[in-house]
């Protein structure tokens, strides 16, 4: 009968062992899944850093065109103070060197400008018709007086430019191949054309025959090897309270003329007749400033007011 009955206890005591054991397992099992689904701040944080690093080697490495690194170089100081550094140039970022002023370019500049040449420029061929005059002694619009040669032409009115064309040497060539130089003395008014020249008798005679009237020429502007030193003349009339001042025997076409006043150098201006003008007399007599297309000045003194006669100079132009 005791046997029975510890038998029984044992029996009681082994399942309540495997009971505790099971509830045991249960309970680990329990706290690992929760335990798994609790945040872990370490794994948040490694993806995290990887991301950054990913988005700084597509930066390095991969093709801009991907998301990253368009995101990566947008917020990249120094990706934007590159950019800023070096913009691609444009209208209006680009900050124009301003064009010298006349009264202010300095002597013996390279080229010409546009302001200073006129429509007669250097390095540029001009279409044209050639014709032919009786140039009597070789006075024209210009007022240079008789020409000590008749390789001279009269430029039409509207190359002529109000006079600015007046002494210019111009190298004028046929379709047939033959050339000649001739310096302007006058003005050819219409129905004279833009780039026509009408030469004197002799110089047309240089080109062609006489008979035939007209010829297609090409022209340029030139600067002659040798022709002297320049001079000024007052025109007729000219005193302390009214002046016209001319230049004669310059190499380059005369750009402008100043005279100078008590308040610095006065530009004076010109007339169709090839002087330059002071209507109340200021400078007169005073030292005068000369400056050709290319932008040299010449200063001269000494020039008395001597009206209608020829004062040399010791000055010339460059040759260009």
């Amino acid at each position: 009968m005791s046997t029975a009955r510890q038998v029984a206890r044992e029996r009681r005591r082994r399942r309540r062992t495997m009971w505790g054991t099971l509830a045991l397992v249960a309970a680990s099992v329990v706290v690992c899944l929760v335990t798994a689904l609790l945040p872990d701040d370490r794994s948040d944080a490694k993806p995290a850093s990887s991301t950054t690093v990913a988005a700084g080697e597509a930066d390095a490495g991969q093709p801009r065109s991907t998301p990253s690194a368009k995101a990566k170089a947008s917020a990249s100081p120094s990706a934007s103070r590159s950019a800023a550094a070096s913009p691609k140039p444009s209208r209006t970022t680009v900050k124009k060197k301003p064009a010298p002023a006349r009264t202010t370019r300095p002597a013996n500049a390279g080229s010409a400008t546009a302001s200073l040449a006129g429509r007669i420029k250097p390095g540029t061929d001009y279409p044209g018709v050639a014709t032919a005059y009786e140039a009597g002694v070789g006075d024209g619009a210009c007022g240079f007086g008789p020409s000590p040669d008749m390789m001279i032409g009269a430029m039409n009115t509207t190359d002529y430019e109000t006079a600015r064309a007046c002494g210019a040497y111009v190298h004028v060539r046929a379709a047939n191949g033959r050339s000649v130089t001739v310096r302007i003395t006058n003005e050819c008014p219409l129905p004279c054309a833009p780039g026509q020249i009408d030469l004197s008798q002799q110089a047309f005679s240089q080109l062609g025959d006489l008979h035939l009237g007209r010829l297609a020429i090409t022209w340029n502007l030139v600067s002659p090897g040798s022709p002297g030193t320049l001079s000024v003349r007052y025109k007729t009339g000219s005193s302390q309270y009214w002046c016209g001042i001319q230049v004669l025997n310059h190499r380059n076409p005369v750009a402008a003329l100043e005279v100078s006043t008590s308040g610095g150098w006065r530009q004076l201006d010109r007339t169709t007749y090839n002087y330059f003008l002071s209507a109340h007399g200021t400078g007169c007599g005073s030292a005068i400033r000369i400056t050709d297309i290319y932008g040299q000045r010449l200063t001269v003194k000494g020039i008395a007011i001597r009206p209608n006669v020829v004062q040399p100079t010791s000055v010339q132009f460059t040759q260009h």
